[in-house]
Order: structure tokens, then sequence, then C-alpha cells
């Protein structure tokens, strides 16, 4: 081929505009490599919080004595410390409002007691899950024990709406198209569960584990039947494409799976409180003599100093940790008188294990509570206050005295505000409070403990006090008897000389 002059140009300006075709092309992928949309794990991670959907309640999150709590909240909360990030509850009262706010992704994911089902599923993505429970039908004690779905035409049946239990009975109903029932989404199952023992309700279906949490507050609403086989709860995440927050979700479960801690968080919520029966009187007494004395002038010295009754701060301190300097609690709670750690630094304590230090702060925080409370609450109920804000915190304690007021109770009277207290833990009263939900059963049974054990340690105390007066008169008499015996020996040993 002859290159002529025009030809060489031609072909350098084609070079050139390929080139420039090559340049140009490398500057777009730059920039779309560059402005790249971040996958929902980095969004995370910029804006250093993760928001959680959930509803308060018994069996998700609620405000404890030290801060927000719950099985949904302590899990949702390692994650967050598993990620780096804060965490945020965003609250949503309705169940299908709350995977329908999942699948828009206007959280980033739903942490509420959810039990998978097929049709869940459709909607939104569920992880590995993390317990197991069963769908149980109540009724009450004083009726007749439902066998079958037969025995439920008629009744009035009310369940949580667009809950799981809501779409067994939509599945029911297929084959018993007579079953009825009623849904409302401002309910717990705690409400329904005293709505049956109360007998205002003939029937509802609550999850096994809500039964096993609830079952000593509320004994005459008993189990008919399973209305389910075993059922997984998960947490929900959108279906979308991006799957980066969801591994991270799952390699969290399968860590504190691995490592203990969902067994522990399991154990801590749904641990049965013990009572004062005939078997806990018969412990309570042992320990009386095998731990009590190792710790009494620490109680007596901690409880002088922020002038306090020492037996009833042994008493607390039973009631805590059974004498146990080493007790602890996954949910952060430790030593002999059960101090979280944020509590223990606020009262200066370096070492909760310790008991001395723990007998120390424990005092201090009973004595601060106990000066936090209205003026207007006098003794004895100003005790009985503090040891319920010991227990359930002084945000709810204030709560309940705002419902005695305003139900004309003496909002500064135990006796009042010890009635309404339980009402922290039915939507209906404690959505309008300022602290939320609240297990308000709880301080009841826990003052009402500390009474009985104070009351217990005090006559023990006299007993002693008597056995060692009787054992010094003894003693005394056997001292001047000996004086006598001693003088007749002395005769008859000098008249036999």
């Amino acid at each position: 081929m002859r290159f002529t002059r025009g030809t060489i140009f031609s072909a350098l300006l084609r070079t050139a505009k390929n080139l420039s075709f090559v340049c140009l092309l490398t500057a777009l992928v730059s920039g779309l490599q560059a402005s790249r949309i971040p996958t929902e794990l980095e969004k995370i991670y910029a804006s250093g919080k993760i928001v959680v959907i959930s509803r308060n309640g018994p069996t998700t999150y609620y405000e404890g004595p030290n801060g927000n709590t719950g099985l949904e909240y302590v899990l949702a909360k390692r994650f967050a410390d598993f990620l780096g990030v804060e965490l945020e509850i965003r609250e949503t009262e309705d169940l299908g409002e709350m995977l329908e706010e999942v699948k828009a992704e206007q959280g980033h994911l739903a942490a509420s007691g959810l039990t998978v089902t097929e049709r869940r599923k459709m909607r939104v993505r569920f992880s590995e899950p993390y317990m197991q429970i069963t769908q149980k039908l109540l009724y009450r004690a004083s009726t007749e024990k439902p066998r079958s779905i037969e025995d439920l035409y008629g009744k009035k049946i009310l369940v949580i709406a667009n809950s799981s239990h809501s779409e067994r009975l939509k599945q029911i109903q297929r084959e018993h198209p007579e079953l009825d029932w009623q849904e409302r989404s401002d309910v717990e199952m705690l409400d329904l569960m005293e709505m049956v023992h109360s007998g205002e309700i003939d029937h509802t279906i609550v999850d096994s584990n809500a039964y096993d949490l609830n079952t000593s507050v509320f004994p005459r609403a008993l189990v008919g039947f399973d209305i389910s086989e075993p059922q997984d709860l998960a947490w929900a995440f959108s279906r979308s494409k991006d799957s980066s927050l969801f591994n991270q979700a799952e390699k969290f479960f399968h860590s504190i799976k691995t490592q203990g801690y969902l067994d522990e968080a399991m154990e801590t919520f749904y641990g049965h409180l013990g009572e004062i029966g005939y078997s806990g009187a018969l412990v309570f007494a042992k320990r009386l003599d095998s731990r009590l004395p190792k710790w009494r002038s620490e109680l007596q010295a901690a409880a002088e100093k922020h002038d306090l009754d020492w037996q009833m701060l042994a008493a607390l301190s039973y009631q805590e940790s059974h004498w146990n300097p080493k007790a602890k609690s996954p949910t952060g709670v430790r030593g002999f008188m059960m101090l979280t750690n944020d509590t223990a630094k606020y009262m200066g304590i370096k070492n909760r294990l310790d008991p001395k230090q723990s007998i120390a702060g424990g005092a201090k925080f009973f004595r601060y509570l106990y000066n936090r409370l209205d003026e207007e609450i006098q003794e004895p109920d100003r005790l009985w206050f503090t040891m319920a804000a010991y227990n359930v915190g002084l945000g709810h304690v204030e709560d309940a005295r705002i419902i005695a007021k305003d139900q004309d109770r003496d909002p500064n009277k135990w006796a009042d505000v010890r009635e309404v207290l339980p009402l922290l833990a039915k939507r209906a009263y404690y959505k309008h409070t300022k602290h939320g939900y609240a297990r308000g059963w709880e301080p009841v049974e826990y003052v009402r403990n500390i009474r009985n054990f104070q009351s217990i340690i005090a006559w023990n105390e006299v007993q002693k006090e008597r056995t060692q007066l009787s054992l010094n008169n003894q003693n005394q008499q056997f001292l001047e008897f000996s004086k006598v015996m001693t003088e007749a020996v002395k005769i008859i040993s000098t008249e036999s000389l």
C-alpha cells in the first residue's frame, strides 16, 4: 500500500479519536466506580447507628431499673456492639405496619418476637432463628377445658391483629368456617392473658414464651391445647438484593450461639422468680446460719454509715443475691448487691465482686434513691417505695404514682401504689407513661419478699438474743453454783482432816 501525506494524516486523526474515546471511557468507568452506591452495611457504618423496629412489651423491650432491657433489646444491643455502631429503637405498635416498614426499608430490621411463617416470608427475609415457640390456646380455669376447634365455636376469642396467631386462625377457618374471632393491635399477650384470667374473654392465643413468663401473674389463664406446631422466632429484614447487613446478622447469631450468650439471655428473661414458699423458707433459714454471719459486720457498718436498718439491708441483699458475692447476670448485674456496672461506677465502686465494696455501693445507692423520692412520701411508705425503685427503677415508680393519682388513689401510700404498679405491664397504661412498659408486679413481690425476709431476720435475732441470754443466765447460775460447791468441798475436806 502506498502512503500519501493525506492517508497518513487520516490515520493519525482516527488514532487520536480512538485515544480520546479510550480516555473518555476510562474516565467514565472511574467515575462510575467512584460514585458506586454504598451497601446497606456501609451506610450503617457511615451513619454510626442501626435502626431496629420493635414493639414495647414484656417479651421484646422495655425500660428496666437501669435502662432499656428485654430479650429483643439485649440481642439488638449486642448486634449493634458487634457492628461497632449505636442502637436506635423505633417503636411500631401494629405488627402489619412493622413488616411493611421493613419491606420498604424504613428501618434496618425488625426485632419483635416475630414468628416465621410462609405468608410473612413473602414480604420479608428472616434471619437464623433464635428461639422456638408454640401457639397456645388459653381458657379460664373455672370453665370447661376446650379440646378441639369445634369447642371454640360461638366463643369470645380475641387475638393481636396481624399476628401469627391471627394468621393461624385464618388457616384453621378454611376447614372450620364457623370459627370466629376478633383482633386488636393495641393489646399485648399479657393483656390477653389477663382478659382470660378475669373472664372478660373466653379464649386467646399466646406464644409459649409469653405464657411461661406470665403464668404466675394470671394463674387462672390455663392452656387448653397447642394450636400450632413448634415455630421459629427470628429477625425480619428487607428482601432487597443487598445482603450485606443480613449476612452480618447471620454471623452474629452464629457467634452468640457458639459463645453461649444466647443461652444466658434466655435464662435471664425466662428464668422463674422464686417465691417464699415452704422449701424457700427452709433454704433461707439454713442460710441465716451458714451465710449471714459472714457478712453481718459489713452490712451493719454500711447500714450505719447511710442511716439504714441493717436487717433491711440484709433482707434486700438476700433477695438480690442470696448472699452470694459472686452472683451474676448476663444483663450486667453482678455481686452481692447485684449492681450494674454503671451504678457501681456512679457509686464509686471499682470491683462489684468484692462483697465489701458491693455492700457499700448497694447501701449508698439505696440511700440515694431514698433521698430522691418525693418529700411528701413519709415513713414507713418511703422505705417501701425505695425498695421498689431499687428493683424496677425510680422512673417506673413515679409513673405508677401518677397513675394512682389519676385514679384518685394516694400516690404517697404504698398500699395504693402497689395496686397500680402491675398496670405498667398493660399497653393501655404504659403507652401513656414517660418510662413505658415495666413488669410492674415484680416490685410488688420484691417489696413483699424483702419485708418477709426482714421480719424473719429480726425474729431470728430475737431468738439468738434470748438463747444467748439464757446461756448467760445458765453460766451465771453455774458460776454461783460452782462457788457454793467449791466452799462445800473445802469444808468437807477440812472436816475430813
